[in-house]
């Protein structure tokens, strides 16, 4: 089985090769290393690795939270915070980029390893059900047959094309 790529985004050089050897370790392979927001979006384009463990203060214009946010959006690769810092304005920030963990430096191996596993598997399940999702609504909305979904309220919350037009209605 393919060790599973992992960038590592840390403006501390020590510290990068430190969660570098603890990655290897755990089985993981690093893909790569960036030491700033913009280095860790330019290395994440070219290198897809399957997750990012990203630490929040970096040095330049860009933290970790907004380097997260453009990778999240642009990648669709998982986050992980791995961070000195858990006060709670950081917290908010960071919550809003949907981080698949978030880890408050010092940390032992065996936690960085449960909660990489975690967010992974996380992943693939999400994109799974995307996907799963996709098909579904492709299948009714293409479907011979009128459907109509209403809720227990008898509100209408979908109505696929044949249906629109069994009734008259436009189908844009």
């Amino acid at each position: 089985m393919k060790k599973k790529q992992i960038l590592i985004v840390e403006d501390e050089r020590i510290e990068a090769e430190d969660i570098k050897m603890s990655l290897q370790k755990l089985g993981y392979a690093v893909s790569g290393t960036a030491f700033s927001g913009m280095g860790a979006i330019t290395k994440a384009e070219k290198l897809h690795p399957d997750l990012v463990l990203m630490d929040i203060v970096l040095g330049g214009k860009m933290d970790g939270i907004e380097a997260a946010s453009i990778i999240n959006s642009r990648l669709d690769i998982p986050v992980i915070y791995l961070t000195a810092y858990a006060d709670k304005k950081m917290l908010e920030r960071a919550k809003v980029t949907e981080p698949f963990g978030y880890i408050i430096k010092p940390y032992e191996d065996r936690e960085l390893l449960s909660i990489i596993e975690i967010a992974l598997y996380k992943h693939k399940m999400e994109k799974t059900l995307r996907a799963s999702k996709a098909s579904f609504h492709n299948i009714v909305e293409k479907s011979v047959d009128g459907i109509i979904i209403v809720d227990r309220d008898g509100i209408v919350r979908f109505v696929n094309r044949t249906a629109k037009l069994l009734l008259g209605r436009e189908t844009n």
